[in-house]
């Protein structure tokens, strides 16, 4: 035998050195999650088993290109004596090529006419090689051989990724009008659809069992829609570029492929309810609680096509209410408040170096005096200022980068807003942070690879006191402190024990919901994005749903999921209130904080909250005028006390006044009935108002 058919391998070493251009994301099962395309050369697959292929396929392929392949011996002598009587005589050699002969130029390229042209010489290097191929090889693994190494279309090399992509099925799937389009490629593999029709109906006409318009029509959609044989997964693309690197890598996850496939689809169902409402993208992260594995990655929602490629679990979003948790937890922890202190729900203004800080409710109202159970579990603004106020911006700072959050900005920058999560944090800091609440103050690391002991882990760290998460746990489990901002029937209700919260950012950019069961912590945060205002989608509306029904998937059927056992030092102590509406109850309490009676006096001083001495309001141009409102806000201490404007009877000071602002300067008072002056301030109004502002004015 000649040089060439020396170096050609054995059918093992053929199929060992198959390499897929693919890498394969695997869950803890073994299961396929997804399957990242590395080799950016060719589109190639598994190899595919010859029992892997439809029998009409073999058969149109043996039908197209060889049809004595299982009587001749790797050369068809008839065929090859009438090619070289047609080049000597000058016409077009065809017909000549067994099966085995091409599949030699495919594992020898010395061997193919694109390196050595079509002469004598090359076909005789081809007979060789062919003849020595199958005495070494049977002709199942010729034919396997050929459908896996062959080009297909395109970059589509091997029979399952030309089936894929074509026909959207794998090859065992392939019926004959489909099988006739594909071998059909064979003699011109990049041909136009119309070429490729035309030869498939020939064969048609030349005893092929196949209806000549339907291979047409098929012809047509198939080559003209080509789809990747592989579709991109968008929960979880991004997270698969960063694991996987290499070509025919396989690398297993902690993730379970059906939790992973449920959450992906209860988000996707939540976000087609909210499409009209400008909410287009989210992102969920399911953890163990005990271990801390990641069992659902779910990172894009993928309904924005050109950013499939965004990891919403990375992405930084700001924090909403999901941080008040913590807050109240250190203020507990340092004894500043207990879950029974009753803070003042009242407007207040707060000054900055950067003005005035006026927070605000979620529904724009003040609740009055609330416990600090009340205020934590219905989300509450102003007691969440206040609360800061007690334990310092900078020990709360610290605390959330203890938790892991790594905020990006020294205290002094975030200030106030801090208590109202006015810092950029992400899904898979909050999911972790609040695992260390399930898990009694103590933060471990995430992993989402097996464990692997032979690598170092992050030390555990205590954030809280077991007896100070255990008190939040309680409040964020409580449905009757919740009630007063979410009433009692809401996606927060689980008839089993659950601790949540909700979180939405400035102008309904971002909405959260976070919480945890005694086994699992689900996070979920759903907005858009363009990172435009949704309309009237909150965290109890918009993500809340989805974590629901993730968490009733993960803890639905489960038994044992009754309240978490108190910790020592820790107990509950009946309250009783005084100075305000609120019944008796059994409340928990760190060993040394019991209160038996709550006092509150409230504050009776007649006042002008808002504006305060010396507020300076700038008119913008830009804006619609009705939109430019100032709320006069006062507390009235029990008096019949009017507003007094520049000396205008404005009217009764017991709800907020809304004021059209006019550029001026104005004095505001306070007055009772008979004329005497109770408060007052001074404030200006700067700026003008443009005509297409005020055209603009309507009703909204």
């Amino acid at each position: 035998m000649g040089h060439a058919a020396n170096n050609l391998l054995s059918f093992a070493e053929v199929q060992h050195n198959w390499q897929s251009s693919y890498a394969s994301l695997l869950d803890r099962h073994g299961h396929v999650l997804t399957r990242q395309r590395i080799n950016k050369e060719q589109h190639r697959l598994d190899w595919t088993a010859l029992n892997e292929v439809s029998p009409a396929l073999i058969d149109a392929l043996i039908f197209t290109e060889d049809r004595d392949f299982y009587r001749h011996h790797g050369v068809d002598w008839g065929a090859f004596s009438r090619s070289v009587a047609n080049y000597m005589t000058g016409q077009k050699a065809r017909g000549a090529s067994t099966l085995t002969m091409q599949l030699v130029a495919l594992l020898d390229k010395n061997l193919s006419w694109q390196t050595g042209g079509r002469t004598i010489g090359r076909k005789w290097q081809q007979l060789q090689a062919a003849s020595y191929l199958e005495q070494r090889w049977t002709k199942t693994q010729i034919l396997e051989a050929f459908l896996n190494l062959t080009m297909w279309r395109g970059d589509l090399q091997g029979v399952s990724a030309a089936s894929l992509a074509l026909f959207g099925k794998l090859p065992s799937g392939l019926n004959r009008a489909e099988s006739i389009v594909l071998v059909s490629l064979l003699a011109a593999p990049n041909a136009r659809a119309e070429r490729i029709a035309a030869r498939a109906c020939m064969l048609i006409k030349a005893g092929y069992e196949a209806d000549c318009d339907s291979v047409t029509a098929l012809a047509d959609s198939s080559l003209n829609n080509r789809k990747l044989p592989i579709a991109e997964s968008p929960d979880i693309l991004s997270l698969a570029s960063r694991l996987l690197s290499k070509p025919d890598q396989t690398v297993t996850t902690t993730i379970d492929a059906k939790l992973q496939r449920y959450a992906y689809e209860s988000l996707r169902t939540q976000l087609a309810a909210l499409a009209s409402q400008k909410a287009n993208a989210g992102a969920a992260l399911v953890l163990n609680n005990e271990t801390g594995e990641v069992l659902a990655y779910v990172a894009n929602s993928g309904l924005v096509e050109d950013s499939v490629w965004v990891d919403g679990v990375q992405a930084q979003r700001q924090a909403g209410s999901t941080l008040k948790p913590f807050l109240y937890g250190l203020a507990i922890e340092k004894n500043r408040l207990t879950a029974a202190s009753v803070i003042d729900d009242a407007p207040i203004n707060i000054s900055t170096p950067l003005g005035l800080y006026v927070p605000q409710n979620y529904e724009h109202d003040f609740k009055g005096a609330v416990t600090v159970r009340t205020a934590l579990a219905s989300s509450l603004n102003v007691p969440a200022v206040l609360t800061l106020g007690k334990v310092g911006v900078e020990p709360f700072w610290q605390l959330l980068n203890d938790v892991g959050f790594n905020l990006q900005e020294q205290p002094d920058y975030y200030g106030n807003a801090l208590a109202l999560g006015g810092a950029d944090i992400t899904v898979w800091q909050l999911a972790n942070a609040y695992r260390s609440l399930a898990n009694g103050g103590v933060w471990r690391d995430v992993r989402i690879l097996p464990k692997d002991d032979s690598l170092p882990t992050s030390p555990e760290k205590r954030i809280l006191s077991s007896q100070s998460s255990f008190i939040i746990n309680t409040i964020l489990s409580d449905r009757n402190a919740r009630s007063l901002t979410f009433g009692y029937e809401n996606p927060l209700a689980t008839p089993f024990w659950t601790a949540v919260k909700t979180g939405t950012s400035k102008d309904m950019r971002d909405n959260w919901c976070v919480g945890f069961s005694q086994h699992f912590t689900v996070a979920v945060w759903v907005g858009n994005m363009q990172g435009l205002p949704m309309r009237d989608v909150s965290g109890i509306s918009g993500a809340a749903p989805v974590w629901n029904s993730i968490i009733s998937y993960l803890e639905g059927d489960s038994v044992g999921n009754a309240s978490p056992i108190a910790p020592d030092g820790v107990h509950q102590q009946r309250v009783t209130f005084e100075g305000f509406q609120q019944p008796s109850y059994d409340e928990w309490f760190i060993e040394g904080t019991e209160q038996r009676q709550v006092s509150y006096q409230a504050d009776t001083t007649p006042m002008i909250v808002y504006p305060v001495d010396g507020t300076i309001i700038a008119l913008d141009p830009d804006m619609p005028v009705v939109v430019q409102k100032v709320y006069f806000r006062a507390h009235h201490g029990g008096e019949t006390l009017h507003f007094w404007l520049n000396e205008q009877d404005l009217g009764l000071a017991d709800d907020n006044y809304v004021w059209q602002p006019r550029r001026g300067r104005y004095h505001l008072r306070l007055k009772t009935l008979s004329g005497q002056t109770r408060h007052e301030v001074f404030f200006e109004v700067r700026g003008k108002l443009s005509p297409s502002s005020v055209s603009l004015h309507r009703r909204r």
